[in-house]
């Protein structure tokens, strides 16, 4: 199976803008025989790298509340049908899609803002939403934690695949969720560092025996646009910083299930790239290990996963 990972920025904070450029990177992979393309964490619109930079821990701040406000308004709701034209791209084109968005779900109020997982079918259903079950350090206060309806996996040729967000790829019993499904092909998406992506993806795929496709994005400082609220907070604080200096420089690669690079990490450089995977490779090394066959002992551990959407309000009429 061919694969592309789409290493991009997006036109930062600007949904509809970005879902044009995600678009055409869609069309170009289907064009090139890729069966399925992954894209960044949190791409759509763009991941929050204001919180560092301007005081984001400050309580009741106007300008994180004018930062979140415009986050807000430019996040996804997919009940509104904001992928649609993603998913009629996917099936004119018969490609599958890992995307990750920043949600934002009306059984939950419809501002609380979330960073998900999507996976669209090659015939364009979102087969799966999975919000981000922990957000990391600064991104707690911009993202909500989701649940764990979106660990699911997805027939796709002959293989199997899954994802995660980010540092949840860390988290040991996500990942024994995803393969005790069957998972053998694993995504992993990020903002955007090879300081991410080098270490975690060669070892989920030696812990798991499958492939892993680690996809990252991009921004540089002049990627901020100037109508951004408070850009220019952001801007001073990057003084001294080149124009075309990278807030997040890539890092996307894929490791076999030997644990070897298939793709090593490729850092500063927007593009496509392409691998060919063999599920062949994967019966191989699940030879002498199989984390959730041969090699599991479910009379001595087990792992009970609630998979419910999280609401606050469930009504019996």
């Amino acid at each position: 199976m061919k694969i592309a990972l789409a290493q991009m920025a997006p036109v930062w904070l600007n949904r509809e803008a970005t879902l044009e450029k995600i678009t055409g990177q869609v069309e170009e992979a289907a064009a090139e025989g890729a069966q399925l393309v992954v894209f960044g964490e949190a791409l759509l619109p763009g991941y929050p790298f204001w919180p560092e930079l301007t005081n984001g821990a400050v309580f009741n701040s106007d300008v994180q509340k004018d930062f979140f406000a415009h986050y807000a308004g430019n996040a996804v709701n997919l009940e509104d049908g904001d992928l649609d034209s993603l998913c009629r791209t996917a099936a004119q084109q018969g490609i599958a899609i890992y995307l990750g968005i920043i949600e934002q779900s009306a059984d939950r109020g419809g501002f609380s803002l979330y960073a998900t997982l999507v996976y669209i079918t090659p015939d364009g259903l979102i087969g799966s939403a999975h919000r981000k079950l922990m957000p990391t350090y600064e991104e707690r206060l911009v993202w909500s934690p989701g649940d764990g309806h979106g660990l699911r996996v997805h027939s796709l040729g002959e293989f199997t695949v899954g994802g995660l967000n980010c540092w949840e790829n860390w988290m040991p019993l996500p990942r024994a969720a995803l393969y005790g499904q069957g998972e053998n092909l694993h995504v992993a998406v990020w903002p955007g560092s090879q300081r991410l992506t080098e270490d975690i993806t060669r070892f989920i795929a030696r812990e798991s025996r499958s492939y892993v496709v680690s996809v990252s994005g991009m921004l540089a400082c002049n990627g901020i646009p100037d109508d951004t609220p408070h850009a220019d907070l952001m801007k001073a604080a990057l003084k001294g910083a080149q124009p075309d200096e990278w807030l997040a420089d890539g890092g996307s690669c894929v490791a076999g299930p030997d644990g070897n690079w298939v793709l090593p990490p490729q850092v500063g450089t927007e593009g496509l790239y392409y691998v060919e995977i063999s599920l062949d490779q994967v019966a191989r090394e699940r030879q002498n290990f199989d984390p959730a066959g041969h090699y599991s002992r479910p009379d001595v551990t087990r792992l009970k996963v609630n998979r419910k959407r999280q609401k606050t309000v469930r009504f019996s009429d």
